[in-house]
């Protein structure tokens, strides 16, 4: 049975910053399908692995990410699929990519995608989050890859002390290892008008609690709210920032 829905549009926002490192090893885009209106892909990927080696490990996951989407065929194809596909192929290329250099690279990856029939999906691996926000309420977070989450998982910290932990950077799973990522794929089966989706990288998310985040991404348009969350994290990092990358999409009515 095919869905009536209202006319909307997507309104979109991405932000980088180097923050206090020499390098910058982010990674971000916001991607519209060549031929499928309504159909956009949001993409984040915080590279590690030497002076450039994380930059090249998140630019395969965006340029894997590209390839696979302009190829995609919403009518046809799976969701779901696409993104453990661009998991995977984006995976082998970053361990490609290290037999050819002495860097180790690796890379988170947090990815949505939005069809045109507002159903959204989404996969992640490492500690890059995505967050849907429903007004200034979330509604929904992706759960990181970390030996901190395991700590609250299993009931041994609070949310609020995983936040200053000495070993928040120590990841469980991300892209380039030996070993397959482990991997979260998700589904929401109809935005409405108003929700607003992140992907971020830690270096933003860390410095924010969900209610500050809701509450601006509520009240200023993408690209200001884009702006306004990096000023701040800059701000409160006091000169010790990793880098830090974000993209945004809100579902709007048609005016």
């Amino acid at each position: 049975m095919t869905r009536i829905l209202p006319g909307f549009r997507l309104a979109a926002a991405t932000g980088t910053h180097r923050g206090d490192r020499t390098y910058q090893q982010d990674q971000v885009g916001v991607i519209s399908h060549p031929r499928y209106s309504g159909c956009v892909l949001a993409v984040v990927a915080d590279g590690m692995g030497g002076k450039s080696g994380g930059r090249k490990a998140a630019d395969q996951v965006l340029l894997t990410a590209q390839q696979l989407f302009e190829r995609f065929v919403p009518e046809e194809e799976s969701a779901e699929d696409l993104l453990q596909q661009l998991v995977s192929e984006a995976h082998l290329m970053i361990k490609l990519t290290a037999l050819s250099a002495e860097e180790e690279p690796h890379s988170t990856v947090a990815a949505f995608l939005i069809n045109s029939d507002r159903r959204c999906y989404w996969v992640h691996s490492g500690d890059s989050r995505i967050y849907l926000f429903r007004g200034a309420e979330m509604v929904k977070r992706t759960l990181d890859h970390s030996y901190v989450q395991r700590l609250v998982d299993e009931g041994e910290i609070s949310e609020l002390e995983a936040q200053s932990h000495p070993q928040s950077n120590l990841l469980t799973a991300c892209l380039g290892t030996v070993a397959e990522p482990a991997t979260q794929l998700s589904r929401i089966d109809s935005l409405e008008i108003g929700d607003t989706l992140m992907c971020c990288t830690d270096g933003l998310w860390h410095y924010f609690s969900q209610t500050e985040l809701g509450n601006t991404l509520k009240q200023l348009p993408p690209r200001e709210a884009a702006e306004a969350l990096i000023a701040k994290a800059r701000q409160r990092a006091r000169g010790t920032g990793d880098n830090l990358s974000l993209a945004i999409i809100r579902v709007e009515a048609l005016i």
